[in-house]
């Protein structure tokens, strides 16, 4: 009785927790999504994500990149400024004062290759300077 059980406990387990090819999977067209600029899917994809598996953008972003590129730069690289803004409005602002795998902020990354002053490097201003 105790090992059927066990079994029974164990096999829930397995079954219940997502796995990390799942959310790889749903997460595959994420770069085509943005680089089209297409919100609509973005948000669609992110509610999937959330739905699913609990998490919210702020907890996928570091593990995402497109040809090198997180996914905020990537919007302002392709001129996304819809997929941009929407992305920088759902992450929190501790979210986006990280630092990333070259050692500068999205903010610094955008002042430095002139994207500061499209509307996702405004809205990503305005993110992190709301009170």
């Amino acid at each position: 009785m105790y090992k059927r059980t066990l079994v029974t406990a164990i096999l829930a387990a397995a079954f219940s927790v997502p796995s990390l090819a799942d959310i790889n999977a749903d997460l595959q067209n994420i770069c085509t999504i943005v680089k089209n600029n297409d919100k609509s899917e973005l948000r669609k994809k992110m509610k999937k994500v959330r739905d699913d598996y609990n998490l919210k953008l702020g907890d996928v972003y570091e593990g995402i990149s497109c040809e090198g590129l997180s996914l905020i730069r990537y919007a302002m690289l392709n001129s996304a400024d819809d997929a941009g803004e929407y992305m920088v409005k759902s992450m929190s602002r501790s979210d986006l004062q990280k630092t990333e795998k070259d050692g500068s902020t999205v903010e610094q990354w955008a002042e430095a290759n002139g994207h500061l002053k499209s509307a996702t490097g405004l809205a990503l201003v305005d993110r992190l300077n709301a009170n």
